[in-house]
């Protein structure tokens, strides 16, 4: 996966350890622990039952689940993994997705998770992700896509429809969100997360020293939910 030129924004690293204690430099903002995980998540997602678009499950809600052997061994991967980046300082959710919400209607474009975009926050940390059940989120390279407030012809129609002075349209395309949203070129490298790998992602803030990752969430398949670990 890291050999290609495509995607020499990703390096791979082979334990949690080294997942949370390398430091990103250069072009890479996308760190992988590559796994192959043994267990059933589909039983955990079948056995929990919602309405809505979304439920947040803890430790109690898995083990409260009556579970087959393979059940239980995914259930032992969910719980360590929520152990070792709670441990970490993080705080992680475990979610069942049935579809996140869509904001196809904004009036200047998407700006929903379906969209390539950066998490911004105003203190050093970045994303950690995880899917172990449906379908998996993509990452691009930087390089490889523009950023769509600075598309000539998006640009354009969002001055046009904001009657105020040029700081004040800055200040706008960030209060709205609208600086974090990307477009991929049409020859992009887009690099599937795949299911069962731990990524750790780089954010937007001040103290950044490499790139943002640019990511998106995947249209969900249709009929199954996905099992994503977050934070």
């Amino acid at each position: 996966m890291i050999e290609s030129s495509s995607n020499k924004h990703i390096r791979e690293v082979s334990s949690f350890l080294d997942l949370v204690s390398t430091t990103f430099q250069g072009d890479v903002n996308a760190l992988c622990w590559k796994r192959s995980l043994k267990g059933d998540f589909s039983e955990i997602v079948e056995k929990i039952s919602f309405s809505g678009n979304m439920i947040e499950i803890d430790a109690d809600d898995l083990m409260d689940l009556d579970l087959s052997p393979n059940g239980q061994l995914a259930r032992e991967t969910l719980l360590q993994d929520l152990l070792l980046l709670t441990e970490f300082g993080a705080s992680p959710s475990l979610n069942i997705i049935q579809q996140y919400e869509s904001d196809s209607d904004n009036p200047y474009f998407p700006t929903d998770v379906y969209s390539f975009h950066v998490d911004r926050s105003p203190i050093p940390v970045d994303t950690f992700l995880c899917t172990y059940y449906g379908a998996a989120s993509d990452i691009v390279p930087n390089s490889q896509v523009t950023q769509k407030i600075l598309i000539p012809e998006i640009r354009k129609k969002l001055r046009e429809q904001f009657q105020g002075t040029d700081t004040a349209f800055e200040e706008f395309l960030e209060e709205n969100f609208l600086d974090l949203h990307y477009q991929a070129h049409p020859d992009a490298h887009i690099t599937n997360l795949g299911i069962g790998n731990l990524w750790r992602l780089t954010t937007d803030h001040p103290e950044l020293q490499v790139p943002p990752c640019i990511h998106r969430a995947p249209r969900e398949n249709i009929g199954e939910k996905r099992l994503l670990l977050i934070c």
